[in-house]
């Protein structure tokens, strides 16, 4: 969460003043749609490789949140994704809104992936027992829909915009 959290300042305060520019804003329409394809077809596609390893090995909590921070500062899709998908939300509310509003937008996301990551923690915690090849099977598909959904949103949003 850190490390989105950075890139979500990042963007806010480098980007937000070129996105009511029409050509950013296709662009990252466009991006956005493309990364969230991409992901979606990604996620169908390996739904049969889910590997059910239940032993892990205990490390310290810094060494784990230093290698979580890494691997999401460092990883092209999470730089790709936030600059695509936040980049076009804070594109289209700029356009529409003032800066308080993109602030409270911004938020808003930052809360809804706190709470997803909680969420998913727990169940992950809570339910390990639970789940099993079919359902985590089951979970990725539908997963890859939604994001299959929501990319070919954006998508549409970002050819709209260009061709008016």
């Amino acid at each position: 969460m850190i490390a989105d959290a950075i890139f979500m300042l990042l963007i806010y305060l480098g980007l937000v003043n070129f996105l009511d520019m029409p050509i950013i804003q296709i662009f990252l329409w466009l991006f956005g749609g493309f990364v969230l394809i991409y992901s979606g077809i990604e996620c169908i596609v390996k739904a049969n490789n889910i590997d059910l390893a239940f032993s892990r090995g205990r490390e310290s909590l810094l060494k784990c949140f230093l290698t979580g921070f890494f691997m999401s500062i460092s990883s092209p899709l999470s730089i790709l994704f936030w600059l695509g998908i936040y980049g076009s939300v804070l594109a289209k509310t700029a356009s529409n809104y003032g800066r308080t509003d993109l602030l409270i937008y911004s938020s808003m996301i930052f809360l809804g992936l706190a709470l997803w990551d909680i969420f998913v923690a727990a169940i992950t915690t809570g339910f390990r027992r639970f789940l099993n090849y079919s359902s985590l099977r089951a979970i990725s598909i539908l997963s890859g829909i939604s994001l299959l959904g929501f990319g070919v949103y954006f998508g549409y949003q970002g050819i709209k915009a260009l061709i008016l």
